[in-house]
């Protein structure tokens, strides 16, 4: 709540700050101690959170089964050269052979001519390759842990963090990614989990299925941002009673190049064929795997003659590819016309979630003091 996460930071206001010294009735542990816990007493952390919820379910402040869920990056206590993956370990031994290399450079020039280089420098620089090679040496066994790594990444102080990019150009921070479902009514945290994963894409239905438990709900809503888009997600959400709503990424550039993208053509799902932009339809000719997913192929044999296909396509034929699900996709793109304020919503409800975090303890100001103590003693 006042912005004290880290252990030291901690360890020091328990010897300063009045309110935690109350709290933690005059006991002083060190940094390595409130680690050790937060290690330690994980599972009874997440289950002090979900009887959290559970009172505040009985409460009354989720009338509305809707919740928001994104995921924020945080640092991890280390710096980034304590995380190697194959590329950063190639360049990090190139480095160390350049400056073996222009060591042994120096001291060949002092073999040659001794009053060139003092007796002191000659001594340092066989520190310096002792150093490196020491280095080196390390770096090799890193080697072969990154060879039975799974991710290809292995880090030194914290091995579960993992390198992740941010938005910055050639920045990024080794830390966690820690996913959360907030309710849009009030802004409350229902569930929680914290990850090593970069991305949102197989995210969202553990998530949405954390959240249902929590408000023992057997209906779902979910708002969630392009991030968390997968179509197998979706169609594991809908088969576990939760009714997801994502918009999908615009990976086809057509509509930017003022080309006919794929929301131009209409599915006919009785005859299984696409009714082109032209009155034209595109059947189906094949099936193809790609990711594991069943991907098929459609076009018209109209298209070479077409007097519009300069509008459609810059080949012979205007090829559209169909999941052999993607009517999971289109009803939930259904559901997101219906709704054309989702996008705001989940925005306003989850973005700035992470930072209250620190700031606000919502239920307090929900609730009130009082009656929020009377009901956790009750």
């Amino acid at each position: 709540m006042n912005r004290l996460p880290s252990n030291r930071r901690l360890e020091r206001e328990s010897q300063r700050n009045l309110e935690l010294i109350w709290l933690t009735g005059r006991l002083v542990p060190d940094f390595k101690t409130i680690a050790d816990f937060r290690r330690d007493n994980g599972p009874a952390i997440r289950m002090a959170c979900r009887q959290f919820v559970l009172l505040c379910r009985e409460l009354g402040p989720f009338e509305q089964a809707l919740v928001a869920i994104d995921g924020s990056k945080y640092k991890a206590v280390k710096n980034r050269d304590k995380n190697f993956t194959p590329h950063k370990l190639k360049a990090r031994q190139q480095q160390l052979d350049q400056s073996i290399a222009r060591y042994l450079s120096e001291l060949d020039r002092a073999d040659r001519d001794p009053s060139l280089v003092p007796e002191a420098r000659v001594e340092h620089l066989k520190e310096k390759i002792a150093t490196v090679r020491e280095q080196m040496r390390k770096l090799e066994a890193v080697g072969r842990q990154l060879a039975v790594a799974p991710d290809q990444q292995v880090s030194l102080t914290d091995p579960d963090a993992r390198s992740m990019a941010t938005s910055g150009r050639g920045t990024g921070t080794v830390g966690y990614y820690v996913q959360a479902s907030v309710d849009t009514e009030h802004h409350l945290i229902l569930a929680h989990e914290v990850t090593n994963e970069g991305h949102d894409r197989s995210q969202l239905t553990a998530m949405a299925q954390q959240t249902k438990a929590a408000l023992e709900t057997s209906e779902l809503k979910v708002l969630a941002e392009r991030g968390y888009f997968s179509g197998e997600e979706i169609m594991k959400c809908e088969q576990a009673g939760v009714t997801p709503l994502v918009p999908k990424p615009l990976t086809n550039n057509s509509a930017t190049t003022g080309r006919f993208d794929k929301r131009d053509f209409h599915y006919d799902a009785k005859r299984d064929r696409y009714r082109c932009p032209a009155g034209e339809y595109a059947v189906w000719r094949f099936t193809s795997i790609q990711d594991g997913m069943a991907i098929r192929k459609y076009w018209s044999s109209a298209c070479p003659k077409c007097p519009i296909r300069s509008a459609c396509t810059t080949s012979k034929y205007r090829r559209i590819m169909r999941w052999e699900h993607e009517a999971v996709i289109e009803r939930m793109q259904r559901r997101l016309d219906r709704m054309p304020q989702a996008g705001s919503r989940r925005r306003q409800t989850i973005e700035h979630t992470f930072g209250t975090l620190k700031s606000w303890m919502r239920v307090i100001q929900i609730l009130g003091v009082q009656p929020l103590i009377a009901a956790m003693r009750a």
